[in-house]
């Protein structure tokens, strides 16, 4: 029976992500502790612990958490908002994708934290510049895996749509949309990161606030313990937002689990 219980256990979607999370703390704390490395390297957990608990209680890293995250979610529902037309027109129409295919390829390949220094130029050192350059660096990614996954649509099912009758906008909304949903959301799923990474970025380089600026800060100072927090921190809420992309995922898109 425990037998039974524990491969059971052990079968559970979460228990071996755990144990691979547990097992990266215990090494952490054994080889903190030991003292073979210098603390000013390697915190400790507790440490660590104690300066989330600080800034915890001085607001300061709710206030930089909800700055990050406001970034990230306007660049990011600009850039998903006007992928999804764009390239569904692209998907469906071969003279849109012939027109602006080759143009989305080239910009996709410039490095957007390279767009860092003409965005400060145009539009100074306040929200604006952070939340275009999320856009920037994920709308090109966004529009064109949504344009492949239309492209993929079968070709039988939309002409079995025509057969029965459908034509236009109705095949778009009841064939084409159902089919592409679940490659949409994990596109945005998947490019959700590199928006976090671009709005640290931007924190790093220009911003009063943020947990990038926080990060920046810490490392003036020589405060690892403070880097560490940081980079838990955007680790933590960068997993709550990808496991809430899978819960809509299968919420919404139940047949394609």
């Amino acid at each position: 029976m425990h037998t039974s219980l524990l491969q059971r256990w052990l079968r559970h979607p979460w228990t071996l992500g755990v144990i691979g999370v547990s097992t990266v703390l215990v090494l952490w704390w054994l080889i903190s502790s030991t003292g073979l490395v210098d603390k000013l390297f390697l915190p400790s957990p507790q440490a660590v612990l104690q300066a989330g608990q600080v800034q915890w209680s001085s607001g300061l890293l709710v206030k930089d958490a909800a700055a990050s995250i406001q970034r990230v979610f306007i660049g990011f529902a600009m850039s998903a908002g006007l992928a999804l037309p764009i390239g569904i027109a692209m998907g469906t129409n071969p003279v849109v994708c012939r027109l602006l295919e080759p143009l989305m390829g080239l910009i996709r390949y410039m490095p957007a934290p390279a767009f860092i220094p003409l965005l400060i130029i145009y539009f100074g050192l306040e929200e604006l510049p952070k939340v275009l350059l999320i856009f920037i660096g994920t709308f090109f990614f966004n529009t064109l895996m949504i344009m492949d996954a239309v492209k993929f649509v079968p070709h039988e099912l939309v002409e079995t749509a025509r057969t029965l009758g459908g034509r236009g906008l109705p095949i778009l909304i009841r064939v084409v949309a159902p089919f592409i949903a679940p490659q949409v959301l994990d596109t945005y799923r998947i490019n959700m990161a590199s928006a976090w990474n671009l709005v640290i970025v931007a924190e790093l380089v220009a911003a009063t606030e943020g947990l990038g600026k926080r990060i920046s800060l810490a490392q003036r100072f020589l405060r690892t313990d403070e880097i560490f927090l940081g980079l838990i921190v955007i680790g933590l809420i960068g997993l709550l937002i990808d496991l809430g992309f899978r819960f809509l995922m299968r919420r919404s898109c139940a047949w394609a689990n």
